[in-house]
């Protein structure tokens, strides 16, 4: 057994130099936030999308730390389609040590206008596809044998519901939390850990289309809808894509390092107010 260093410099264990890491929808939003993080701190990124043009220009963004970077079009739902951006990010970065679970989707449907189908495709994107991406990713890690880090993006949905038509959705989210914790439990021998962030309410751009589309909360009024949902949160604002980008890059570095099968919330006070 191997014990760590007593007190590693701060900057030591922030760094993610070296490190090889795959963002799933990391074209925008939370996703590009945690990419744009990694790359920073000194990781090799390759961003996981199916938006092909914004994914182009997020990697090209990114290429601006020095680090090498590179797009893949991915979608997660597709079992061929992840293995293959596995082996395009060990291809383009030499290996993975780092996985990003971020790609999801949050259609509003309320429960009788939902069909199977509906409710089937939330779990496909949000679920299914980040067990098949963290599967494929540990065994690359596995084979490396150098450990490495799984990040699922859960919500605080996975917890508690926060608005109506999103059974699907908060389903999901609850499966995935669930998710997280088994496989830190499975994958931990390998030293592969596995962690979650649930973020509250984020201004990102599928937030914004999800509220001013007709099958939205804010459908009629979005300000009023947005009044009474800062009203529930401890400090009365939204959060920014940033902020849970620097709640990842804690989770990916050795500030984590004794962390497994947890969930960091990061909702502004949504859940205790």
């Amino acid at each position: 057994m191997t014990i760590p260093k007593a007190f590693p410099a701060i900057s030591q264990l922030v760094s993610l130099d070296g490190k090889r890491t795959i963002v799933t929808g990391g074209a925008q939003g939370i996703g590009f936030a945690i990419a744009n993080r990694f790359a920073e701190a000194g990781a090799g990124v390759v961003i996981a999308d199916t938006k092909q043009e914004k994914g182009v220009e997020a990697a090209k963004a990114l290429a601006a730390f020095g680090r090498k970077t590179g797009f893949v079009r991915c979608d997660v739902t597709n079992e061929a389609e992840v293995a293959a951006m596995v082996k395009e990010a060990v291809a383009t970065l030499g290996g993975v040590e780092i996985l990003v679970n971020n790609a999801g989707i949050f259609p509003f449907a309320l429960t009788p206008d939902m069909t199977g189908a509906d409710f089937m495709n939330v779990m496909d994107v949000n679920l299914k596809g980040a067990f098949v991406c963290a599967r494929e990713a540990a065994r690359q890690m596995t084979t490396q044998g150098l450990g490495g880090c799984i990040i699922n993006i859960c919500s605080i949905d996975s917890l508690h519901p926060s608005n109506q038509g999103l059974a699907a959705y908060d389903a999901s989210k609850g499966g995935l939390l669930t998710l997280t914790k088994s496989l830190a439990v499975e994958f931990g021998p390998a030293k592969i850990r596995v962690n979650a962030i649930a973020p509250g309410g984020v201004f990102t751009e599928g937030t914004r289309k999800a509220m001013t589309t007709s099958a939205g909360p804010g459908s009629s009024d979005m300000r009023a809808w947005l009044k009474a949902f800062l009203s529930r949160t401890a400090l009365k604002r939204m959060g920014t894509p940033d902020e849970i980008g620097r709640v990842a890059l804690f989770l990916a570095s050795d500030l984590s390092a004794y962390m497994t099968g947890s969930l960091v919330i990061a909702d502004g006070g949504m859940l205790v107010s």
